[in-house]
């Protein structure tokens, strides 16, 4: 049964005309007594939708999966994925795609429910999500947006009046996940291990057409690319994570979007002190998906990407892993110079120079034998407060004479490299610590005045504030080790 009560939604469904072998139309699996907790208006009204009518009875039994909204067509898309290095079938186990709005711009944006119920994706597990998880996702990706980073968003979190059975009883809730799409790596794989090339070439037509439209439909290289923008974007969205410190967690294939846009939220959290080893995942038990290994990793789920398109590629299979092996080769060069790039303009540093690497490499060094904070070192270099431990060290102090020597070999002002700096070292970040307690007063005491003043800090990073001084301070204990979980 699907509704329309002046919200403004606008939908398609051009998903759903690809074969039913990429999804499972799906049947609503009503809550109880659903109360809407959080609603994102600056998104809402991004999207062409009215705050006011999403507030109503009709639209938050949208956003608990009670009702369709009018044009809605909710399904359950199949992906596979390499799960800590182990392929899968896997599939939205607990999440359905209601549809595309098509926002005032004609932009197009997946609408999808999360925490929706079982699908027939869910292998065993109940299709539920937590209260917890769920906001975590809405502040952390909220500050991801306010850091100029591309991300999924939540619009929506509602409670469900239910209780689900995780280690103990936690209360329920369904998070509407706003996305550029959810085709992932993992969309590829599902289909390049099950499906026919015919269906993988619709599906690689289809993803171009959304997210590449500047690929000419009829170019004999069009695959290529394809594979070769995605690999661009990818190389852009994983040094933005690494130039603020964010660590995602699980870096499975099935948590790589095509788009290039960061998705999944679940065990993720930013770094204090600064260290490569950093690991927050409960499950990574060997750092596969530590900081310093996020590079690394992404280029990993760039070649099963490729791997999939090889039968796009070339009929000739040595051709095909030619072409594929020399467009991921690509990938840690570009990686390299854009990370030195993004770090020269954390130090102020406009042109080029051969030594520029190893002056950055010797900072990033001398912090982590420091025990620094790394959000608050640079930002400290960019407002002048320097008054840690480590900017008192000896090598700290001959690094910094090489610093400003550097600064003195280039055209610009010091004004010029400050505000340089200040545009690109954010002042505030989503401590972990302030994090949990925005978690816990949600949860525990249903008080979301914690959460939104912390949601209200991180909206503007790059801006020093009176407001954000009590939230760049370090957690009482910054040593101990910060665990999060799946959240499932």
């Amino acid at each position: 049964m699907t509704h329309g009560n002046g919200a403004g939604w606008n939908f398609d469904n051009s998903y759903s005309r690809l074969p039913e072998f990429f999804f499972a139309i799906q049947d609503l699996n009503p809550v109880s007594s659903p109360k809407l907790v959080v609603l994102n208006k600056p998104l809402a009204a991004s999207l062409g939708l009215d705050a006011q009518a999403l507030q109503n009875e009709e639209s938050v039994n949208v956003f608990a999966g009670n009702q369709v909204p009018e044009g809605g067509l909710p399904l359950a898309q199949a992906y596979a994925g390499h799960q800590f290095a182990h392929f899968n079938m896997l599939g939205d186990g607990r999440a359905l795609l209601l549809g595309e709005q098509i926002t005032p711009n004609n932009e197009r944006f997946d609408v999808q429910l999360k925490g929706s119920g079982r699908t027939p994706y869910s292998r065993g597990g109940d299709g539920r999500a937590a209260l917890g998880p769920m906001l975590r996702e809405y502040i952390i990706s909220e500050a991801m947006h306010a850091l100029r980073i591309p991300t999924t968003r939540s619009l929506a979190v509602v409670t469900t009046g239910e209780q689900i059975q995780r280690d103990t009883r936690l209360p329920g809730a369904v998070m509407t996940r706003i996305a550029a799409s959810h085709i992932r790596v993992g969309t590829f794989q599902y289909v390049s291990r099950w499906g026919s090339v015919k269906e993988l070439q619709e599906l690689a037509d289809y993803t171009i057409q959304r997210h590449y439209p500047e690929i000419e439909k009829h170019d004999p290289n069009r695959y290529l690319l394809f594979l070769q923008e995605v690999i661009k974007r990818q190389a852009s969205l994983i040094i933005k994570w690494q130039l603020v410190g964010f660590i995602h967690g699980v870096m499975n294939t099935d948590n790589m979007t095509i788009s290039g846009e960061t998705i999944d939220y679940g065990p993720c959290a930013f770094m204090d002190t600064y260290d490569p080893a950093t690991v927050f995942s409960s499950i990574d038990l060997r750092g596969r998906y530590a900081y310093g290994n996020q590079p690394k990793m992404a280029g990993w789920n760039l070649a099963r990407f490729a791997e999939t398109l090889l039968p796009l590629l070339h009929d000739d299979q040595e051709k095909a892993l030619e072409i594929a092996q020399n467009a991921i080769s690509e990938y840690p060069i570009a990686y390299v110079d854009n990370w030195v790039a993004g770090m020269k303009k954390k130090l102020g540093i406009f042109n080029e120079e051969e030594q520029d690497k190893s002056l950055i490499d010797e900072l990033l060094e001398i912090m982590e034998k420091n025990k620094a904070d790394y959000t608050n070192t640079f930002r400290a270099l960019s407002y002048g407060q320097q008054n840690e431990s480590l900017f008192k060290s000896p090598e700290y102090k001959q690094w910094e004479k090489q610093w400003q020597e550097r600064l003195s070999r280039q055209s610009e002002s010091k004004q010029a490299s400050l505000q340089l700096m200040r545009d690109n070292n954010p002042t505030v970040i989503p401590r972990n610590h302030r994090v949990e307690e925005a978690l816990e007063a949600a949860v525990e005491n249903g008080d979301y005045s914690v959460m939104e003043k912390l949601v209200k800090v991180l909206s503007n990073p790059f801006v020093e504030s009176k407001e954000q001084v009590s939230y760049c301070s370090l957690p009482p204990d910054p040593d101990r080790p910060y665990q999060t979980y799946c959240g499932t």
